[in-house]
């Protein structure tokens, strides 16, 4: 059985498609899926990723409704995943934490996604890829990957903790406020997710010896433990998996500003000061 490297480039990924045991699963939006998608993906909405309702709509569904949405696109255990988006990793980030969190990891981004992979100028397909149904039981989520609101309170201030906050500066500050109040978790630092890929490469992630520098120089170090987040953990998808592919011990807030930010016992900070 074959393994691939977590990071993959358009022209890797290229030659190993015919690879039986590989899952391409493309969370595009529809109509740019539809037009063009790497041979053989198939599609996956982001929104089946999602718990949806308050106060924790980034969280993920029930082990039920996520069993019925894996096996609907044909994932096995032995199955290696490749994940890719159409807005740099987002997406595909949460996607590559939601299987961490029921245990698959075998898994592969396609750095860039389908930008990086027109930008390469590779084979696409058009319409819908029909999936071979499986029969996928999660039997239980693996928390390791996870820290809940109290679990960050009891952790603030901590040497050997970190936060990183992907949202935009403005949101960070509390100059603008998606939940009830704005600002920050106090000690978190602010590294907004776009600001990690290259427009110029089609989206893929930045160099990543600069990458490198750029986190030890705001703390976000590997002998932390980092917790990263946004306002429902999607643009936070992105950081987790570079914190991934950087050899961080990385861990998802899913309830993220949506829940602290509307919880009026959690501490705030606001402003520029961490």
């Amino acid at each position: 059985m074959a393994h691939y490297p977590l990071l993959l480039e358009p022209e890797e990924l290229l030659t190993i498609l015919e690879d039986d045991n590989l899952l391409v699963i493309e969370q595009s939006k529809m109509d740019i899926y539809l037009n063009a998608h790497i041979p053989g993906a198939v599609h996956l909405d982001f929104k089946d990723l999602q718990l949806g309702e308050k106060p924790t709509p980034g969280a993920l569904p029930s082990l039920e409704q996520l069993n019925v949405v894996f096996s609907n696109i044909g994932l096995t255990i032995d199955k290696h995943v490749v994940v890719s988006d159409d807005e740099g990793g987002g997406w595909a980030g949460r996607l590559i934490w939601a299987l961490d969190m029921i245990g698959h990891t075998r898994y592969s981004y396609l750095n860039g996604g389908i930008h990086a992979w027109l930008q390469a100028g590779l084979p696409t397909e058009q319409g819908k890829q029909a999936a071979v149904a499986s029969d996928y039981t999660i039997a239980e989520f693996n928390h390791d990957f996870e820290l809940t609101k109290d679990q960050i309170i009891a952790r603030l201030g901590n040497d050997d903790f970190a936060i990183w906050d992907a949202r935009s500066e403005k949101e960070y500050t509390g100059e603008k406020a998606i939940s009830t109040r704005g600002g920050h978790i106090p000690g978190a630092v602010n590294y907004e997710w776009t600001l990690g890929m290259d427009s110029k490469r089609g989206l893929r992630i930045n160099d990543l010896k600069e990458f490198e520098t750029l986190l030890n120089s705001i703390g976000l170090t590997k002998n932390k433990e980092i917790v990263t987040h946004c306002q429902t953990h999607h643009r936070s998808g992105f950081t987790y998996l570079v914190g991934k592919i950087l050899g961080r011990n990385m861990k998802a807030y899913a309830g993220s500003w949506a829940e602290w930010g509307n919880d009026s016992s959690t501490p705030i900070t606001t402003g520029n000061k961490a």
